[in-house]
């Protein structure tokens, strides 16, 4: 991460760098991630916590070059012209109900928050990145994955890789690949009645 500039990044003394010096690189370089480094990843995103320990989260993911090219097909064509680097592209689904009563889990969505929060700092940990994406095809995610929108919401589509500098973007793109400042802290925390 020496190339990253987090100069506009004001964390307190105490915050460890983990937390803010993690960001969203769209710069990816085309590298394999071996299938131990995956498994520790997803495995760091079990742990994370969740109403009535449901974990509603379903990650959905390339394996191969032949399923690489299927998941990127169903991002964005903006969003296809960085995510094409990344190591794996994937999914994130949140399961409409509670499995012990069938009602439905309104708190499943902020869930798997926790768990892609977990993802990617494990990911951080392990050298690799990752970038959350909302421009997806979402009614195709459903049926080329053959997930069912009656059980599960999506979330939103991911990239995972290592970081590549921002030359390797095209020059419309390179303005944006930087880490991007925070809200101040009294922006975003109340303490007591206003």
């Amino acid at each position: 991460m020496s190339h990253t500039d987090f100069s506009n990044r004001n964390p307190l003394p105490e915050v460890n760098e983990l937390f803010h010096q993690r960001w969203s690189p769209r710069a990816f370089k085309k590298t394999t991630i071996s299938p131990q480094t995956i498994n520790t990843i997803f495995d760091a995103a079990r742990w994370a916590p969740s109403c009535f320990n449901a974990q509603p989260w379903l990650f959905v993911t390339s394996s191969n070059e032949k399923d690489f090219d299927i998941f990127l097909s169903l991002l964005n064509e903006s969003n296809q012209i960085w995510a094409k680097n990344a190591g794996l592209i994937g999914f994130i689904f949140a399961k409409k109900t509670f499995a012990h009563n069938g009602t439905d889990n309104n708190k499943a969505k902020f869930d798997c928050g926790s768990a892609w929060m977990s993802l990617t700092l494990q990911a951080n940990l392990n050298g690799l990145h990752t970038h959350g994406i909302g421009g997806i095809d979402y009614t195709n995610v459903y049926t080329t994955l053959n997930i069912s929108p009656a059980d599960y919401d999506i979330i939103c589509g991911f990239a995972l890789g290592e970081a590549d500098t921002v030359e390797s973007l095209p020059n419309a793109l390179q303005e944006k690949e930087k880490p991007s400042a925070r809200k101040a802290l009294d922006n975003i925390w109340q303490a007591g009645i206003r």
